[in-house]
């Protein structure tokens, strides 16, 4: 049981907020809920979250439009829910920085799940001891995987979300060898997570476009027929 950790739920179904928040409740999880962007705007002045589930399908400002008002490198993680069918959303989603995203109508266990998984995930970067683990340097980046951050050449610190820095974490920990999307699938999200091929297509592209730079070779390559390599030499110091 967790009685520490505050979730908010925005949907604007009634119903489906006090469901979710009750469910959640009974395994010990502090919620509060919003009917509205505006509403959760209030709350996240007024109180700390550790995680938003945030509905996509909503009248006047819609989740994703609510997702990209907010700050990733600030806000609370995120897990969307996009109505089944609709694979667009859960795209845009995660390339707008979604940490995760849950098919609805939610299976509640399923919901507890993704969210126990993605709390994991980041308590586990920032429980760890300083020095734990070395940087890992390619072509003048630096990704500190103790601090989850990306350090440019210039040492300016680039924005990733916990979906960017677990696939460039799989993929500097494995160089020069290519890598399928159901093994970045099982070494970014676990090996039970659902295999959504375009998820990680949308990762890579965003993780291309924050690794660019003029004069820069592809650090992430396409592999025709097979996956991705990651094309850079790592050195863990």
């Amino acid at each position: 049981m967790d009685t520490e950790t505050r979730l908010l739920i925005v949907d604007d179904d009634p119903g489906i907020r006090e469901l979710t928040a009750g469910f959640l409740s009974s395994h010990g999880y502090m919620v509060d809920t919003a009917a509205d962007g505006a509403e959760m705007r209030r709350l996240l002045a007024a109180e700390s979250y550790a995680l938003i589930v945030l509905d996509v399908m909503m009248p006047g400002e819609d989740g994703l439009s609510i997702l990209r008002s907010l700050d990733r490198a600030k806000s609370p993680a995120v897990i969307i829910l996009s109505v089944i069918g609709e694979e667009i959303d859960r795209i845009v989603g995660l390339e707008m920085g979604a940490d995760d995203y849950v098919a609805k109508p939610a299976n509640p266990r399923e919901l507890l799940a993704r969210i126990r998984s993605v709390l994991r995930r980041n308590q586990g970067g920032s429980r760890a001891a300083p020095g734990e683990r070395p940087h890992l340097r390619f072509s003048g980046w630096r990704l500190d995987p103790v601090g989850r951050q990306l350090i440019d050449p210039e040492e300016v610190v680039i924005n990733l979300s916990d979906g960017e820095f677990r696939l460039l974490l799989a993929f500097v920990e494995h160089p020069r060898r290519v890598l399928t999307r159901d093994q970045l699938l099982d070494l970014s999200r676990g090996v039970n997570a659902e295999h959504f091929d375009r998820a990680i297509d949308v990762q890579i592209s965003r993780l291309r476009r924050k690794l660019a730079r003029d004069g820069d070779d592809d650090l992430i390559r396409t592999v025709r027929n097979e996956g991705y390599m990651f094309t850079a030499d790592v050195d863990h110091r």
